[in-house]
């Protein structure tokens, strides 16, 4: 399938060229993701990304009952990623390329399968916003997340939990005899597994990418997807659209016209002062989807895809100081800012879609350069540059090539692959072991890691083993769905297994029965030799929840005693020694909870046993300062201020810094620590 006029345009390029994938690596200034934080994430999920209940009503049925289907409420059985820091070093990051006579795609299979750049060679030009750097920050569901590129989110509302996670890679024979680059893993939130299917047909213009999920239970699944592209934020975007629905930091849906409301023409992103997202509302919803986005000279990207991926979404950062100051956080200052345009399977982010039994949900998109008149593309008549810029697609890709290609690609979606070029997790080769299920043209056939050991071991004896020694003797991650539940509730009761099967009730919403559960791992047949803490940190949650402040201090203080026992460092952590993940997760906790029991005494002496290297953190000088007003210090608390400090894991609509600022006086807040994304005064 060649873009229309290819062999008659000059320069690279202009010769016929097989696509090709090789290995390559992308040095980048990159921070380290740092450690995986050992704590069970057994709290309500914190994410931005949620209606305010009361304005549900107001909205249309078929959106309410998307909003309303299968919310996520927790992050497990993934595990939470906040030990990166800020520190960058030009590091070596494993790559991907795909390329033809027209494109080059740079992949980066370790980090999510991002396409971290598209470049057209005929006109020399980058088609995505490339980010300089590889700097994570609190943004995917479960932490790290990463900007730039073209992502793709499975799982739930918001950004995926395998934003920097591996995926499983191979060539695959693409439909027109080239190659192709499969990708594919196993989702855990939702237990759904997927497949990402690139490739570049002989002098196109275009990079094909098929996605195929599919629900292989025997009960309906939540689905969520969309495929997100970082582009210059001083392009205007175009869609055919001239209504939208905008969400807010203030977490509210409301129809808006489209470009033009309150005063701007919000089709160019640096019109916004507040972040936000613009879900589009198609004239025509048969017609194909697209959103490009167009410089100055009317050249750029432009995204389409099949119509079984409907949804389409402008989001930008805004002009304000908190989106500024986000802009310089995810990537390097003086750089250029991104906004993003995004195509998903709902109408608007904020949903998921029901996914049947034994079936799967299919569709083809593209990505590739568009040219339209800069007169038409930037003029005023929004009718007019949205029609001109769909004509020219059609120019360069017309809708029945697309969908010709997306029969095409269907047809060999099951081939199996050939070359593996890199691996993802070996989760999903567990569950279909479990489930022997059978998933033509995605192998789960990985040998178990030491995450998965165990829990195969329960598969095959019906126990788990018994944990080895070691200082923290972490639990590891825990399986959560209801028959690794039902496996674990068979299994012989022992501390380990009875933890285990705590954090699946608690899962489950069953929490009187977790509770329970996890009481008896203190006193299970091998207590005395086992590890204390992760149920001792588990019933201090339980007891936040259930509102016993005191006893989830006590529990807290106990399970870091234990912790530091085990390590024999009663009295803290040595400074010779590596600072300790789990000591520095569990004091982070332990911290606020002894705070909210008024034993400031306490939280002090707790906060004395971390290591000097973890105090020196940005967010572990953020709790100082909060431990210091709890003791009256507001002096020495804004020195701590005053002094600079980053917090590399803020979350993504987290106040904390601008709150705490806000207990130390009437000055106004340092631009270096606003990352405020809603108007000043505004409920969140």
């Amino acid at each position: 399938m060649a873009a229309r006029g290819a062999k008659e345009r000059p320069g690279e390029g202009s010769y016929a060229l097989a696509t090709t994938i090789r290995h390559d690596r992308l040095t980048l200034p990159a921070a380290p993701l740092g450690a995986v934080n050992p704590l069970a994430p057994l709290r309500p999920l914190d994410e931005t990304h949620t209606v305010d209940p009361a304005t549900v009503p107001g909205l249309p049925p078929d959106m309410a009952r998307g909003l309303a289907l299968a919310p996520l409420t927790s992050l497990l059985p993934t595990r939470v990623l906040d030990g990166y820091e800020r520190r960058r070093v030009p590091t070596a990051l494993p790559a991907l390329v795909l390329e033809n006579s027209r494109l080059r795609a740079t992949v980066l299979p370790g980090l999510g399968g991002r396409v971290h750049s598209l470049f057209h060679k005929p006109t020399g030009r980058e088609l995505l916003y490339r980010n300089p750097v590889f700097q994570p920050a609190d943004f995917a569901l479960n932490g790290a997340w990463y900007s730039g590129g073209i992502e793709w989110n499975i799982g739930a509302t918001g950004h995926t939990t395998l934003s920097c996670a591996p995926l499983h890679a191979a060539r695959v024979p693409a439909p027109d005899g080239g190659e192709m680059l499969r990708l594919w893993e196993w989702e855990r939130l939702r237990d759904l597994p997927f497949q990402v299917d690139l490739w570049l047909p002989e002098d196109s213009d275009f990079l094909l990418v098929g996605v195929r999920v599919r629900n292989p239970h025997l009960t309906t699944a939540p689905l969520y997807w969309w495929s997100n592209t970082a582009v210059p934020e001083e392009h205007r975007v175009l869609t055919p659209a001239d209504t939208a629905w905008h969400f807010g930091y203030e977490r509210r849906l409301r129809r808006v016209p489209f470009p033009h409301h309150d005063g701007a023409d919000r089709s160019h992103p640096v019109h916004s002062h507040h972040p936000a997202d613009y879900f589009h509302e198609p004239r025509d919803p048969a017609a194909r989807p697209w959103i490009a986005a167009l410089d100055r000279d009317g050249h750029g990207l432009v995204q389409t895809s099949t119509g079984e991926l409907p949804g389409r979404k402008l989001f930008v950062w805004g002009s304000g100081p908190g989106g500024r100051r986000w802009q310089e956080w995810l990537t390097e200052p003086g750089t250029g800012g991104y906004a993003e345009i995004q195509a998903g399977l709902a109408r608007t982010q904020l949903e998921h879609v029901p996914l049947p039994a034994g079936a799967e949900s299919a569709w083809l998109e593209a990505y590739g350069p568009l040219h339209v008149d800069p007169g038409a593309a930037h003029g005023p008549d929004w009718a007019a540059a949205t029609t001109e810029a769909g004509t020219a697609l059609d120019r360069a890709l017309p809708p029945e090539e697309l969908a010709a290609a997306r029969d095409a690609w269907r047809a060999v979606a099951d081939t199996p692959p050939g070359e593996r070029l890199a691996t993802g997790s070996a989760w999903g080769a567990l569950e279909v072991r479990r489930a022997a299920l059978d998933l033509p043209g995605t192998p789960f056939d990985d040998a178990p890691g030491p995450e998965q050991r165990p829990w195969a071991a329960l598969l095959d004896t019906g126990a788990l083993p018994a944990k080895a020694p070691g200082p923290d003797q972490d639990p590891g991650p825990t399986l959560v769905s209801p028959a690794w539940r039902d496996l674990l509730e068979t299994a012989p009761p022992d501390p380990l297994t009875e933890y285990h099967l705590g954090v699946a009730q608690w899962h489950a919403g069953d929490l009187a029965q977790a509770v329970r559960s996890w009481e008896r791992a203190l006193t299970a047949p091998g207590a005395a030799d086992a590890a204390r803490w992760p149920a001792l940190r588990a019933l201090a949650v339980a007891d936040t929840a259930a509102r016993h402040p005191v006893r989830a201090a006590e529990r807290y203080a106990e399970a870091l005693a234990d912790a530091l026992a085990r390590r024999g460092t009663p009295d803290g952590e040595d400074p010779d020694d590596e600072p300790s993940p789990l000591v520095a997760a569990l004091v982070r906790e332990a911290v606020p909870a002894l705070l909210a029991a008024d034993r400031a005494g306490a939280a002090r002496e707790v906060y004395g046993r971390l290591h000097p290297a973890t105090r020196a953190r940005g967010r572990f000088r953020l709790l100082e300062a909060q431990l210091l007003l709890a003791e009256g210090e507001r002096e020495a608390a804004l020195a701590v201020f005053t002094g600079g400090f980053e917090v590399a894991d803020l979350r993504e609509g987290d106040e904390v810094l601008s709150d705490t600022w806000a207990r130390l006086g009437d000055e106004p807040l340092p631009a270096a620590y606003d990352f405020r994304m809603r108007p000043a005064g505004q409920e969140g």
